[in-house]
């Protein structure tokens, strides 16, 4: 089964910018093989689909709160997706996870996730 580890959480001030990085972590399958989505979950809310990428990166989708602001990437060379967020806000504040679809495109469809890094935006 695919294992899917998040980093580059962290805090930062309102205003700044974090890139966080989906990679596949031991032996076995990459995630070069499916499309791959962000979620976040901030505390008492529920969770929240984010952004999601095609396998092959030609299609991409944002929710309307990071619209502008977020840009999801992928290096399948280095079996990675990325998650540039720019132009951060306190409400951006919540664990972010990612997820591998079960197919190369986006669906609702989704097989494993990561752990999860924090992301806190605050002055």
């Amino acid at each position: 089964q695919l294992q899917l580890v998040e980093s580059g959480g962290g805090l930062v001030q309102p205003g700044g910018s974090l890139k966080l990085s989906c990679a596949a972590s031991g032996f076995g399958l990459g995630l070069d093989r499916y499309a791959i989505h962000w979620f976040r979950q901030a505390p008492g809310k529920e969770r929240e689909g984010v952004s999601c990428i095609s396998r092959s990166g030609s299609s991409t989708n944002y929710a309307d709160s990071v619209k502008g602001r977020f840009t999801i990437s992928r290096d399948n060379a280095k079996n990675t997706v990325y998650l540039q967020m720019n132009s951060l806000k306190p409400e951006d504040t919540a664990i972010y996870y990612c997820a591998a679809d079960k197919y190369f495109y986006c669906s609702d469809y989704l097989s494993s996730w990561g752990q999860g890094t924090q992301v806190t935006v605050s002055s």
